[in-house]
């Protein structure tokens, strides 16, 4: 099920050939549930440490979200043409 600050399938499509791969090591959270916390924070401006339990816990998307920032994911995302009939298309 969708919720109201996630990223519903087609939005999903835009990012995920973008989203690094996990390296090897430790097991790490799933990428959607990471970046549908990340976009529901934006969206919604609430705390790292604030998130609903279906995210689970703050620190490992805070972590992401500061290496995807140092890596430069986010402005390829952000160019990323979303379709007709959204913003920017």
């Amino acid at each position: 099920m969708i919720r109201r600050h996630e990223l519903p399938d087609a939005e999903w499509a835009l990012p995920t050939p973008l989203v690094p791969s996990a390296g090897r090591g430790r097991p790490r959270a799933k990428d959607r549930r990471v970046v549908n916390r990340m976009v529901h924070k934006i969206r919604t401006g609430v705390s790292w440490r604030d998130p609903p339990e279906r995210y689970g816990s703050w620190k490992p998307v805070c972590t992401r979200f500061r290496r995807y920032a140092i890596d430069g994911v986010f402005p390829p995302v952000l160019a990323a043409d979303p379709g007709p009939g959204r913003c920017g298309g």
